[in-house]
C-alpha cells in the first residue's frame, strides 16, 4: 500500500513520501501564481480551476490563498473566502454552496502523532472536513480535522473548532460551542443584501466581541452578555437599516 492510500484511508501515513511532496509543491507552484496573478482575472480564474478538486459556479478568492494538495479541496457555487485562506487538505475538504468565509481561517485535516519518535520521522494521518450550505466562518477561525459544520451555521471570529457543528445555529469560543439557534432573519447569521459590505463588517465585529463578552462575564448568564451584543447591535444602526427596508 502507498502512502497515499494510507492518506486517503484516514490511517497514518508517511508525509515525507516523495510522491507526496511533488503533489505539495505543484500545489504551491499553481498557488503562487495565483496570488501573484491575481488581478488578472482569466488566468486567476483558470488558476483556480487547477487548483481546485472541483468548483461551482461564482467562485471567489481573495489573495493570498495557501493549500496542501488542492484537488483534496471541492467548493459549491456561491463562494467567497477573504485574505490568507489556509487549507490543509490531505483528509479532503468538502465546502457547499453560498458559503462566506472571513480573513486568517485555516481549514486543517491533518493531525501528528503524540509519539514525538514517529512525529519526528514526518508521520501523520488526515481526516476530512465537510462544511455544508449557507455557512458562514468569521475571521480567524481555525477548523481542526474530523469536523462537520451543518447548514445554515454561523461560526465566530476567533474559534478553534474542535467537534461537529449541527446546521442551524451560531457558534463561538476555544473551543467552539453552541450559542444559540440560528433563526430566520437572525442579525447574528445574515448579510442583508442592501447594505451588505457594512452589516458584514458590523456582524462580524459582534461575533468577534462575543468571546471577549464571554471572558468578561465573571458572574450572571450568557444570556445577559448577549443583551449587552443586542445594544451594541442598536449602536451600530442595524435595526435601523433594516426597519427603513
Amino acid at each position: 500500500m502507498t502512502e497515499k492510500q494510507k492518506m486517503l484511508m484516514g490511517i497514518l501515513y508517511n508525509a515525507e513520501d516523495q510522491a507526496l511532496i511533488e503533489e505539495r509543491n505543484h500545489a504551491k507552484s499553481l498557488t503562487r501564481q495565483f496570488n501573484e496573478h491575481w488581478e488578472d482575472k482569466g488566468r486567476r480564474n483558470y488558476l483556480i480551476g487547477q487548483i481546485f478538486g472541483s468548483l461551482g459556479k461564482n467562485v471567489h478568492l481573495e489573495a493570498p490563498i495557501y493549500l496542501d494538495y488542492g484537488y483534496r479541496t471541492t467548493i459549491g457555487s456561491d463562494f467567497f473566502s477573504n485574505f490568507n485562506l489556509t487549507i490543509l487538505d490531505g483528509g479532503g475538504v468538502e465546502i457547499g454552496n453560498h458559503v462566506f468565509i472571513g480573513p486568517n481561517v485555516g481549514i486543517y485535516t491533518a493531525n501528528h502523532p503524540a509519539d514525538v519518535k514517529r512525529r519526528e520521522k514526518g508521520y501523520e494521518w488526515a481526516l476530512p472536513v465537510k462544511i455544508g450550505d449557507k455557512v458562514w466562518i468569521g475571521g480567524g477561525v481555525t477548523i481542526l480535522p474530523g469536523v462537520t459544520i451543518g447548514d445554515n451555521s454561523v461560526i465566530g471570529a476567533g474559534s478553534v473548532v474542535t467537534k461537529d457543528i449541527p446546521a442551524n445555529v451560531v457558534a463561538a469560543g476555544n473551543p467552539c460551542r453552541i450559542i444559540k439557534e440560528a433563526e430566520e432573519g437572525d442579525r447574528y447569521g445574515i448579510i442583508d443584501e442592501k447594505n451588505g459590505q457594512q452589516l458584514s463588517k458590523n456582524i462580524d465585529e459582534l461575533l468577534d466581541g462575543m468571546n471577549q463578552e464571554r471572558e468578561e462575564t465573571k458572574e450572571g448568564t450568557y444570556e445577559e452578555s448577549l443583551k449587552k451584543i443586542e445594544e451594541r447591535i442598536k449602536e451600530l444602526g442595524i435595526l435601523e437599516e433594516e426597519n427603513e427596508d
